[in-house]
């Protein structure tokens, strides 16, 4: 099969496609025939040398696969051969093929096609693992969330909209990711390049500030945090895009009662993915059926252009998800694949 390598650290050239022997499930596996693959933030971070795979995971990136299913491990028992299925794995999703745990593997909602389904399992398990679970969102509650127009601001911001959010604010970078933050839920969209969130949200709030705070960011947004939050809020660290904090101050901290919390997906063990899967099935699968929440699709590359892809990703200029698509997609699909057009979902 050909898949995407990472030759060294770097930049988006080091993507190349490779040949690659194409993986045998083990029993509790599935092999999937990849039609679609997201693009994440863990996929950058793996590119730049940055974040390793685990122990035992594919050196391939990509973490989020739809396709169908082409064969089982002997103890599968959920699946079989020819179901349409998405999955979350712990790498190699730029690839035509990839095997993946069945009790991560779902199967794809009614009324989404292929790209919508790859862009389903690593960005909403991540909100709802660290909006819900470790964030502890609550409707009637404020929330604010930095790269609202990022994959997993989006569907940050839909969730939040979805199960009650008494206000949503994000951070975005222009005015398109305004008015696409804007119509997705959020009650304010803050741009960072002129304006100071810190200002906004305690203008908004008459300066009572946010429960809940989701930062895709961190650096020096850390600090600016503590200060944005609300008594008693809780701050969840999801992505260190700037970096580490170099000095903090931690005071505001404990003088407001701040909860600060971090997490990664990838690591966890396939149990503790498949309980966070069981609950977005029970909780966010009705909504996607209703069309209530969708994932929000922006652009189509050519998984063998995963170099573009990763431009993209790195310009900040998308809004919603970057999906790589393989030749098993359907011609529709294929056809959506440019390289330049914008494919809202």
């Amino acid at each position: 099969m050909t898949a995407i390598e990472i030759v060294r650290p770097g930049g988006p050239e080091v993507l190349v496609p490779a040949t690659r022997v194409v993986p045998s499930p083990r029993p509790d596996e599935v092999l999937i025939r990849i039609h679609a693959a997201g693009v994440n933030g863990p996929d950058v971070f793996q590119r730049k040398g940055l974040y390793d795979p685990p122990p035992g995971a594919s050196d391939i990136p990509g973490l989020e696969i739809a396709g169908d299913v082409v064969a089982v491990g002997r103890d599968v028992t959920r699946f079989v051969v020819g179901d349409r299925v998405c999955a979350l794995i712990p790498g190699g999703g730029y690839a035509e093929y990839a095997v993946a745990n069945e009790s991560n593997t779902l199967a794809i909602p009614d009324g989404l096609g292929m790209a919508e389904a790859a862009a389903l399992p690593e960005t909403f398990m991540t909100v709802w693992l660290n909006l819900f679970q470790r964030g502890q969102f609550k409707a009637g509650e404020s929330v604010l969330i930095h790269g609202g127009a990022s994959g997993i601001g989006t569907t940050a911001t839909m969730l939040a909209k979805a199960f009650g959010a008494s206000t949503i604010i994000t951070t975005v970078g222009s005015d398109a990711q305004r008015d696409a933050s804007m119509r997705l839920g959020a009650d304010l969209a803050i741009d960072y390049r002129s304006e100071d969130f810190v200002e906004e949200v305690a203008r908004y709030t008459d300066g009572k500030g946010v429960d809940v705070i989701v930062d895709i960011i961190a650096g020096d947004y850390v600090a600016r945090n503590f200060a944005a939050a609300a008594i008693n809020g809780r701050i969840v660290q999801i992505g260190v895009i700037k970096g580490a904090a170099k000095e903090l101050d931690l005071f505001p901290m404990l003088a407001k009662r701040l909860t600060h919390i971090g997490s990664t997906l990838r690591s966890r063990t396939a149990a503790e993915k498949a309980q966070i899967i069981r609950e977005l099935e029970a909780a966010v699968w009705p909504l996607i059926r209703q069309g209530a929440v969708k994932p929000q699709v922006y652009r189509l590359f050519d998984f063998r252009n995963a170099r573009a892809a990763h431009e993209l990703m790195d310009s900040g200029r998308h809004i919603g998800k970057i999906v790589l698509v393989t030749p098993a997609a359907d011609r529709s699909l294929q056809a959506a694949v440019d390289g330049s057009a914008t494919h809202s979902a």
